[in-house]
């Protein structure tokens, strides 16, 4: 579960993350409101969605008059920004964060997450932080770095000094190292990013942009963190197939695909990224899936105006395949059937399964093998 920046900031705060001052505002007016009640001569007018590259984009602003402040929240509140991971369609602002504004020195890239090889966090380092860390990763990967602390929930003065001098940073880490770990664990996050987090001229450290993601596994003994949840920012999609036990996530494709089991799933995606297409989402049925779950996946696949043929790649072992069949059967007696459906139904009740289905004379296009599968649903794109 992703949280708005101004959340992640004010969770940091508790563990002593040193951040800006900031107020939320929902209007123009307590935009305005807002940057007066904050010191300084400069404001900063940020967009909170949860997306990145919001500055490319338009959505981080430095303001340095009350009619700066404005102008900046009437371009931005209520209407789309687009970024390159909100996809072409954008996503709406409903909310701004204003910050006073900071003299900087230095903007460094600081994050932390699981490292998954050796089973505990690690710290993710730049001294090149800022808008174009993508780019750093990809041109200059000398300039990131992983540090994993050994003690799991501690790190040391040598381990943060370590940190400090790749930074280039003479400051003191160990102490907003300390604090985003204990946030990390205390909080049961999967990511904590700080781009950047910032050297002032004074040489204090400040994070001065942050992301923050809960584990969702753990949302049941977070219930403070749960309740940060923003529903404007969610995939109705998404939410939809979460109610029902789906693990669904929307991707850019024209291949909508029903798979069980998440590693089969992204293989299942990979091979018709290699067939030359690309799928329209991930969406995993899970061991537990019943005729009326499985119905409500079909239904979210032949809704999606995007989608423009359907891959089912069922291997049945917990999963039976007379149960997805009989899922599909039920899904369009509620949804037009008006894309192309390939199946493969392999396992347990896999012959039940495809009689249910030829018995319905529902037009569905056979598949042996994935291989096959792909091939087939690429070619029904025409």
């Amino acid at each position: 579960m992703n949280i708005h920046e101004y959340q992640a900031k004010a969770v940091l705060a508790e563990f002593g993350v040193p951040t800006a001052r900031g107020v939320l505002a929902q209007s123009v007016a307590e935009a305005v409101a807002a940057m007066k009640t904050l010191p300084g001569t400069a404001w900063v007018v940020k967009a909170q969605i949860h997306a990145g590259g919001r500055g490319k984009a338009g959505g981080v602003r430095v303001c340095r008059s009350q009619q700066e402040v404005q102008a900046a929240a009437e371009a931005m509140l209520n209407k789309p920004l687009v970024t390159h991971q909100t996809g072409a369609e954008g996503k709406v602002v409903h909310k701004l964060y204003i910050e006073q504004g900071l003299e900087i020195a230095h903007e460094y890239y600081l994050s932390l997450l699981i490292d998954r090889e050796l089973g505990r966090p690690a710290f993710v380092a730049s001294p090149a932080g800022g808008m174009e860390i993508e780019q750093v990763a990809a041109k200059t990967p000398d300039k990131l770095r992983s540090f994993a602390p050994q003690q799991l929930g501690h790190i040391d003065a040598d381990e943060a000094a370590e940190i400090a001098r790749f930074l280039g940073v003479t400051t003191d880490m160990q102490p907003i190292l300390q604090s985003l770990l204990n946030a990390f664990q205390q909080r049961d996050a999967s990511l904590i990013e700080l781009n950047p987090v910032v050297t002032l001229t004074d040489g204090r450290l400040m994070a001065l942009d942050a992301k923050m993601a809960i584990d969702d596994n753990a949302l049941y003994r977070q219930q403070a963190m749960a309740k940060l949840r923003d529903l404007d920012e969610e995939n109705p999609r998404e939410m939809e197939a979460a109610s029902f036990g789906l693990n669904y996530v929307a991707l850019d494709g024209s291949i909508g695909c029903m798979v069980n089991g998440a590693g089969l799933a992204m293989a299942t995606m990979d091979v018709i990224q290699l067939k030359g297409a690309r799928p329209a989402n991930f969406l995993d049925v899970g061991g537990g899936v019943t005729v009326e779950s499985a119905t409500e996946g079909f239904k979210l696949l032949l809704a999606d105006e995007h989608v423009r043929a359907v891959l089912v790649n069922i291997f049945g072992g917990i999963v039976r395949c007379d149960i997805i069949a009989n899922g599909l059967i039920a899904a369009l007696n509620e949804v037009a059937h008006r894309v192309p459906v390939v199946m493969r139904l392999v396992g347990t009740h896999e012959a039940e399964g495809q009689k249910i289905i030829r018995e319905a004379g529902i037009d569905v296009r056979w598949a042996q093998n994935l291989d096959q599968a792909a091939e087939l649903a690429v070619a029904a794109l025409g």
